[in-house]
C-alpha cells in the first residue's frame, strides 16, 4: 500500500519573517526606481529649456515679478545671485552688495567686455520705462565693473559693492543682473527702495 505524504505549506514564524522582509525590500526598490525616474525626468526637462533659466520658489525674478533685497536668484546650472539690503550713509548715499555664488561646474567670466551689462541699476520700479523725479546716480560703476572682471572659480563667491546717490529718499530702483553665458541666461530683476 502506497502512502502519500501530504506536506503542508511552511507557516513557521521564520518563513513569514522572510516573506515580509522580501516584500519590504521589493517595495523600497520600487519607490527608489520611481524617485530616480522622476529626478531623471526633471533633469531632462531642465536640459530642454537651458541652464540659464531662473528656478526658484516665490517671485520669478522677472520684470513683472521682481525679487526684493536679501532674496536670491537661482539659476538651473547652480549660479546664485543675491542683492543685499541697502544701507544709508550720512552723506545721503546708499550702498548695497550683489553677491555671485558659483555652484556651476565651470569657471565663470562675469565681466568680460562683451558682457558689459552683467550688472545694471535703473531708477524706478521694475518694468517702468521712465521714472520722473527718481534719478539715481551710480557712483562706483567703474569699480563694480572692475570687481566683476576676474574669472570666478567654481564653488567660490564674489561680492560686488554698489554705491548709489538718489535724488530723494525713498526712491525705488531696479537692479538688473544678467550673468553672461555661452548660450543664454535670463536677467534677474531686483526691486529695492532706497530709504
Amino acid at each position: 500500500m502506497d502512502t502519500e505524504e501530504v506536506t503542508a505549506a511552511d507557516t513557521s514564524p521564520a518563513a513569514s519573517s522572510r516573506g515580509f522582509h522580501g516584500c519590504a525590500i521589493a517595495l523600497i526598490a520600487f519607490f527608489a526606481l520611481i524617485a530616480l525616474g522622476a529626478h531623471a525626468l526633471t533633469e531632462f526637462e531642465k536640459g530642454l529649456d537651458g541652464d540659464g533659466q531662473l528656478e526658484q520658489p516665490g517671485p520669478s525674478g522677472s520684470v513683472s515679478q521682481p525679487l526684493g533685497p536679501g532674496m536670491t536668484a537661482r539659476y538651473e546650472d547652480g549660479l546664485w545671485v543675491t542683492v543685499g539690503h541697502p544701507e544709508r550713509h550720512d552723506d545721503g548715499t546708499y550702498s548695497l552688495t550683489v553677491t555671485f555664488e558659483n555652484g556651476t561646474d565651470e569657471e565663470l567670466r562675469l565681466g568680460e567686455k562683451a558682457f558689459a551689462d552683467t550688472l545694471d541699476v535703473e531708477p524706478g520700479e521694475s518694468g517702468q520705462d521712465y521714472a520722473p523725479g527718481h534719478d539715481v546716480n551710480w557712483l562706483n560703476r567703474h569699480e563694480a565693473v572692475s570687481a566683476l572682471a576676474p574669472p570666478l572659480a567654481e564653488d567660490k563667491e564674489r561680492t560686488v559693492p554698489v554705491l548709489l546717490k538718489p535724488a530723494r529718499k525713498g526712491a525705488p530702483i531696479t537692479v538688473e543682473v544678467t550673468p553672461p553665458d555661452a548660450g543664454y541666461r535670463e536677467t534677474a530683476h531686483f526691486q529695492v527702495t532706497l530709504g
